[in-house]
């Protein structure tokens, strides 16, 4: 059977290197190799410069959420790497994020929603269900899952949950503001974050609102030729790899889906399973098929030689599908 090729990925950058020993050889974080990684880590100018740009939260107002270099985007890439509030930099940053929050619960940043799209046309704090889960979810995973501010967050966008997965919801200070789709619809983005979010948190990893959710993606899923809420496709462009998580693809599905064990024999999630295996080279590495450009200095950035980065996500994934649940 393929193996992930572990001696490749441990002679990448420090981060693919902290990660592997982690989340695929399962050393403890007080193993002297995973602390060396991971001080190699937060030395990495790749990094550095990351933080360093997100420093300045909330940066510059940006309409679409979908683009990738949207502030939130790049605090989630940091957190997915596994950096802590305690960590250089990090501190500053969640506070300034949780210096804005929403008397409803989810946290602020600048928004303008032109006016022929419902919006106000001016710049606004506000919040969206496609950023807001995001913002929140980036603070649990730095480790601030137990900050009020946080928990007042978290139990107000579970409270948003229908039985058909999220809707595009978003704050009364954009108006009359809601997605191309029915109101009736679940989005399947926000869907998608919420569901990211909630697989973070022992409390609602097995919540009736996380398997409302995973049934909304799977059914969609499922039903892909003839449902599109929202015009969010799993067609051609869904399936290609793709790095960092910024919108909604497969690979970004399947790190969130694969993360609930009692969706381990779903037969569709199988289906997306078996399209990731069958996109590994005959070493059982990953070559993006698909690029954002503002990332395209880091090694995932491009479509001529295998990632590292996408290789460690796509192996993570097939690793839960072996274990034991």
């Amino acid at each position: 059977m393929m193996k992930p090729p572990i001696d490749w990925l441990l002679a990448g950058e420090p981060w693919i290197e902290y990660l592997t020993r982690r989340d695929l050889l399962g050393q403890p974080e007080a193993d002297p190799e995973v602390q060396t990684s991971r001080a190699l880590m937060l030395e990495d100018p790749g990094v550095k410069n990351l933080i360093d740009e997100v420093a300045g939260w909330p940066g510059r107002v940006i309409a679409s959420h979908k683009s990738s270099s949207q502030p939130f985007h790049k605090l989630t890439f940091l957190a997915d790497l596994g950096l802590r509030a305690s960590d250089p930099g990090i501190a500053s940053l969640t506070s300034k994020i949780m210096a804005h929050q929403s008397p409803e619960g989810p946290f602020l940043i600048p928004l303008n929603i032109p006016e022929n799209h419902g919006g106000t046309g001016q710049e606004t704090w506000a919040w969206a269900l496609c950023d807001a889960p995001v913002l929140v979810n980036a603070l649990v995973k730095f480790g601030l899952a137990g900050e009020p501010a946080v928990q007042s967050g978290i139990s107000f966008l579970t409270g948003l949950a229908r039985e058909n997965g999220w809707p595009c919801a978003v704050s009364r200070e954009l108006g009359d503001f809601r997605g191309p789709g029915r109101k009736s619809d679940p989005c399947p983005y926000a869907t998608l974050v919420m569901l990211k979010l909630l697989c973070e948190l022992d409390g609602f990893r097995d919540s009736t609102a996380s398997r409302q959710g995973a049934e909304s993606l799977l059914s969609l899923w499922a039903e892909s030729l003839g449902r599109h809420p929202y015009m969010f496709y799993m067609g051609t462009d869904f399936r290609k790899l793709k790095a960092p998580f910024v919108w909604y693809d497969l690979l970004h599905v399947l790190e969130v889906l694969s993360r609930f064990p009692w969706l381990k024999n779903d037969p569709r999630l199988g289906q997306m399973v078996s399209i990731l295996s069958a996109k590994a080279d005959t070493e059982g590495r990953f070559t993006a098929e698909s690029v954002w450009t503002a990332w395209s200095p880091w090694e995932f950035g491009q479509k001529k030689a295998p990632s590292r980065w996408l290789t460690l996500l796509s192996w993570r994934i097939l690793k839960r599908f072996e274990a034991d649940c």
